[in-house]
């Protein structure tokens, strides 16, 4: 028996958070014999189906009417004690499992986090025929580091509960799906610190154990309703904490107590040129060079603990992450810097202010529903910032693309329900400048975009991308008739838009197998593509998609597929920098950041990373016309 009892709580405060500890401990206990889970399901699914009288469960704990008990609904789904009464069976230890891996399908949020409690779908478990395992109760004295249980990442529930164990291997880490962990009934005097790598954990019980204190490393547990501890000598600090307040407030003790992990390796650049032709380059007073930063910052006001529950209060305080952003832009010194989730405040007050002392100018413009607010809080809406090295280029023009503006315009949208429905109401924009290089008169054209975030919303990603496109084709067709300044005698002619170097940087929210991917890289989708949702947009799905801009990734073109967004239900590839390679080159990308440190954090923001995505970086090279000589003839 376990340290402690509810029986024995004695001069104990027994507050609405406790009771409900004491109740689930009480009911773990009940469950110390073999397989009690496995069994006790085997039955309840036999009895269901027999028989016609509702079976209801005498344990079941009525949740408390306080606002911030230990108990919820999710857990009351699965109570301890009882069958795991879910859509797959619970299995004893010894079978086997056939599950394969899916392909994510979701993608996160630039204006609300990727967050397994969020109302949307998250990244899910592979598939599997069951998804909760019993191991409870058969004198289990080790696991080995090397246990096959650690290649079950399928499973949703693990009971390891009432056998034998001292301690508990790292590799529980791999097990990223569990939301219910039984570790109660053993002889445990520490859990491992890797348990913080389970996120998505909702229920870990660890009654009746000789657990003195927890590793802060939990405190990135934040879906975590209940943390068991009665029945363990635990720390008096801790297990205040959790009976007046509960187990929300002891995560974020230790969330917030964590000690800073160690910095990753600085972030390598990828080379595709040889040194000796960077060398060659460098010495050539013709060859052109330039370098774009892609980078959406996340918004003060979309940084909350609700969303991102597991970084460190300071850590997510805007005061420290700007800085760290500011330090990495400046740092890295490119020529073009575009920046998504900036507002309007902190773009006026902090990052033009800073930046045009180290020789930026700038260009912002906040989303569409600015217009329908007050001055105040005009000044909180995002938007995207774009700065260029004002002592190299100078601005022609600018050009904001309202999506939904522009939707509205085209007479081929003006009667389709999808479009007021779907489209209307998604207010992101883009922003395109225009650029010439002050010393040679090359042309630069610099979009910089932030796409709807939400997969369910695929067609109207799309859409604002091939609207987007529709309008840099126009702005460029126009940009190249305009005559070379005079003071630049040798400066480029453009006999079309196509001819004009063009950077697209953004927070696409859109994986490399979606259709926008497919548009940018391809040059074409067809009508009936599926990400259309077999919605009507006017000519988009008459005719398809198509555009004659040649473009490519930079990363694509560094064969590099690198994470650009991480949060716990989310890594992967959602921003790009894309470029015209009739007329552009890639030299090189910044690489990836260290793999070895991603394996040990469960998400950004957090000490290092001030921000959920990852700044991407390229230097390119403008190529040099070819001579008339040289162009096919038409035939």
């Amino acid at each position: 028996m376990g340290q402690g009892s509810p029986g024995s709580v004695g001069s104990q405060i027994i507050t609405p958070h406790w009771q409900q500890q004491l109740l689930k401990c009480e009911m773990i206990r009940s469950s110390r014999s073999s397989h009690h889970r496995a069994r006790a399901s085997a039955m309840a699914s036999r009895t269901v189906v027999k028989s016609a009288i509702p079976i209801t469960n005498p344990n079941l704990v009525k949740p408390s009417t306080s606002t911030n008990t230990d108990i919820t609904e999710s857990s009351l789904k699965d109570p301890p004690g009882t069958p795991a009464l879910s859509s797959t069976p619970v299995s004893s230890a010894g079978e086997s499992s056939p599950g394969a891996a899916n392909a994510v399908v979701n993608h996160p949020s630039s204006t609300v986090a990727p967050i397994a409690e969020a109302p949307r779908p998250t990244a899910k478990p592979p598939q599997n025929t069951w998804s909760s395992l019993d191991m409870g109760g058969i004198n289990i004295k080790t696991i080995p580091p090397s246990s096959g249980l650690f290649t079950f990442t399928f499973l949703i529930n693990l009971y390891l509960n009432h056998n034998a164990l001292t301690s508990i291997p790292a590799g529980i880490a791999k097990l990223r799906h569990l939301e219910l962990l039984d570790l109660s009934g053993n002889n445990l005097s520490t859990v491992p610190a890797e348990l913080g790598m389970l996120t998505q954990l909702k229920e870990l019980y660890l009654f009746d154990n000789h657990i003195v204190t927890l590793p802060p490393e939990l405190g990135s547990l934040h879906q975590l309703q209940t943390i068991g501890v009665e029945g363990n000598p635990m720390d008096t600090a801790l297990k205040v904490i959790v009976q007046m307040e509960g187990t929300p407030a002891l995560i974020s003790h230790l969330r917030d107590s964590c000690p800073v992990p160690s910095p990753p390796p600085e972030r390598l650049w990828k080379s595709l040129i040889s040194p000796q032709e960077r060398e060659a380059l460098a010495t050539d007073p013709a060859t052109e060079t330039l370098s774009a930063l892609c980078y959406n910052i996340l918004c003060e006001k979309y940084a909350t603990e609700r969303l991102y529950g597991y970084t460190p209060s300071w850590a997510l305080n805007w005061d420290y992450r700007k800085e760290l952003i500011l330090t990495e832009i400046m740092n890295y010194d490119t020529d073009f810097l575009c920046l998504q989730e900036v507002d309007s405040a902190q773009y006026e007050d902090y990052f033009m202010k800073h930046l045009q002392g180290q020789g930026y100018e700038g260009i912002f413009w906040p989303k569409s529903r600015y217009k329908t607010m007050s001055d105040a809080d005009r000044r909180q809406v995002d938007g995207c910032a774009t700065f260029y090295k004002a002592d190299k280029y100078s601005l022609v023009e600018r050009h904001l693309i309202e999506f939904s503006t522009v939707a509205m315009q085209r007479p081929d949208f003006k009667k389709t329900d999808d479009m007021f429905n779907r489209v209307l109401g998604k207010d992101h924009i883009a922003v395109i400048c225009l650029l010439e290089v002050k010393e040679t008169g090359t042309r630069i054209i610099l979009a910089n975009a932030h796409v709807h975030w939400d997969p369910a919303y695929r067609d109207v990603k799309l859409v604002q991308v091939a609207l987007l496109v529709d309008e840099i084709e126009k702005i460029a067709a126009n940009f190249a008739r305009l005559p070379p300044r005079p003071d630049t005698p040798r400066a480029p002619v453009y006999s079309d838009g196509t001819k004009i170097p063009l950077i697209i940087c953004g927070d696409f929210n859109s994986v490399p197998s979606s259709g926008v991917y497919e548009f940018l890289a391809n040059g074409s989708v067809p009508p009936d593509h599926p990400d259309f949702m077999s919605h009507l947009y006017g000519r988009y799905t008459t005719d398809g998609l198509r555009h004659r801009l040649g473009l490519k990734s930079a990363n694509a073109a560094a064969g590099e597929s690198p994470l650009t967004n991480y949060t716990p239900s989310y890594q992967g590839e959602i921003d790009y920098i894309w470029y015209s390679t009739a007329n552009l080159a890639v030299n090189a990308v910044l690489g990836e950041v260290d793999r070895g440190y991603l394996e040990k954090v469960v998400g950004f923001p957090n000490a290092h990373f001030p921000s959920d995505h990852i700044c991407i970086i390229s230097e390119f090279r403008v190529k040099p016309p070819r001579p008339l000589a040289l162009l096919p003839t038409a035939s």
